[in-house]
């Protein structure tokens, strides 16, 4: 099987049913796929599998490839948050992962300052200052992978392993912003700081300073963003009934 057609055929399918161009309970027939991919048979079982793995759709037998609902969806799988930057749900996208992220980080970054092994807290105080480089200079590329180095090591320094797995939708955010034109050419100076303030109260064990530090960061990320998700629909994920 060809990968590059494997991968064609999951961003191909991926992309219209999170951006709503395949809507929810669309069937679709696998021999109707291998023609319009112009691909075969095991090419497009083997992309409804990955589909299946992330929620968006199911196979039923008789029936075809039925398109599930958004609340079925895997929201954590950086695939699906990808496309939904990608498409006209990016801002309720951003406002979900900003909310997590404002939720978490700061909790990341106090246990950091209690936890992180003293190599972390070194490279984390020497990127913040690159950071600061970059951004003055507009070198976003630059920023962009210090940036998603400092909060992957910041989730990681705090000793959860449950934190650290959220490193690839951190990733994912992080990169959204950029490509998608959300962030500035140079960013904020309060905001340098405060990623420098993050890695130096982890550096010093300071966590409270450290959770400070990011809390300011998470409240400036969500006062940018906003604008750009006002009036766009939540996800609210039907709760079952526990059974008698």
């Amino acid at each position: 099987m060809s990968t590059s057609l494997h991968y064609r055929a999951v961003e191909h399918l991926g992309t219209r049913i999170v951006g709503g161009k395949l809507p929810t309970g669309h069937v679709m027939l696998a021999e109707h796929l291998e023609e319009e991919l112009k691909v075969s048979r095991s090419v497009v079982r083997e992309a409804v599998r990955v589909l299946q793995s992330l929620g968006l759709v199911e196979t039923i037998k008789r029936v075809g490839i039925r398109v599930l609902p958004a609340h079925r969806w895997n929201p954590f799988d950086p695939l699906v948050i990808r496309w939904r930057l990608a498409g006209e749900g990016r801002g309720a996208q951003l406002r979900s992962l900003a909310e997590l992220r404002s939720a978490v980080e700061p909790v990341a970054a106090e246990l950091a300052a209690e936890n992180a092994p003293e190599s972390l807290r070194s490279e984390l105080v020497d990127i913040s200052l690159a950071m600061r480089e970059a951004g003055r200079a507009g070198d976003m590329p630059t920023f962009l992978d210090l940036d998603i180095r400092f909060h992957a090591l910041v989730l990681s320094g705090s000793g959860n392993e449950m934190f650290a797995n959220l490193i690839g939708q951190v990733a994912e955010t992080l990169t959204g912003r950029t490509v998608h034109g959300l962030m500035p050419e140079h960013p904020k100076e309060a905001a340098l700081q405060w990623h420098l303030d993050v890695a130096q109260g982890i550096r010093d064990g300071d966590g409270d300073k450290a959770r400070e530090a990011s809390s300011n960061i998470m409240r400036e990320t969500i006062a940018d963003l906003s604008p750009g998700w006002e009036g766009q629909p939540r996800v609210f994920v039907p709760v079952e009934r526990p059974r008698a």
